[in-house]
């Protein structure tokens, strides 16, 4: 039963919150790959041969932005993202190449209430499917619980982006609903499906991240053994 307060009415529970830390920009070292602040500089060119690589646009169909007509267009974007906080975007960069093959960043950063979100996830075809795919999704998420001590981590996406709803899905993240009508982009409406995992289950969660991004799951190309899937139902 909640508690309730002198009134009878229901309250939360109580706990004892220390503020989070904001993220910092310090490089993320995986086996796979490592994720570091975004340097036009040194990764815009990488990153937009790597998207040219999406042929038919469609890693582009529910950003609101996207796709890029040229280098130039995209290191713009780069440079805007890059000059902020929040969203925080870092490059993923593959450890095998040293080229950086898709992006990520931390926003909505909410450290007093302890609330961190995950997006605007652009995974060029390299990245895509790979074990360094995941791996940054379970580096990111490490951070934000362990290092940074935050104690919910949310992914939103479009409600009719069944391939990020999937992957929401087989990292371990919880279906909390949709929220109607919450935006429109590119002259379409969006309802938002919310997902998140919070810091009570992320100690599980991450033994089966660790545990299927072991060498003894993996072999050095990256190709699994037992899927993530496998891994999150044992």
């Amino acid at each position: 039963m909640s508690p309730v307060n002198d009134l009878g009415q229901p309250v939360g529970y109580p706990v004892e919150w220390v503020p989070a830390q904001p993220p910092p920009r310090t490089p993320i070292e995986g086996r796979f790959c490592r994720v570091e602040a975004l340097d036009p500089a040194r990764h815009a060119a990488d990153l937009h041969a790597a998207n040219l690589l999406d042929e038919s646009g469609g890693m582009w169909t529910y950003m609101p932005y996207g796709p890029f007509e040229s280098g130039e267009a995209y290191e713009t974007w780069c440079r805007e993202m890059a000059a902020s906080d929040d969203p925080l975007i870092y490059a993923i960069v593959d450890r095998g190449s040293n080229r950086a093959v898709g992006v990520a960043t931390y926003l909505r950063i909410e450290p007093t209430m302890g609330v961190i979100e995950v997006g605007h996830i652009a995974y060029s075809p390299l990245l895509q499917r790979t074990a360094a795919a995941t791996e940054t999704m379970y580096l990111l998420m490490r951070r934000a619980f362990d290092e940074l001590g935050y104690r919910r981590y949310e992914w939103k996406c479009d409600a009719l982006n069944e391939p990020s709803r999937r992957a929401a899905d087989r990292l371990g993240f919880t279906f909390e609903g949709v929220f109607r009508q919450a935006l429109v982009y590119k002259g379409r409406n969006r309802d938002t499906a919310w997902y998140s995992v919070v810091d009570s289950e992320w100690p599980t969660l991450r033994a089966r991240f660790e545990a299927w991004l072991a060498p003894s799951n993996m072999d050095e190309e990256g190709v699994q053994r037992l899927s993530l899937g496998e891994v999150m139902a044992s």
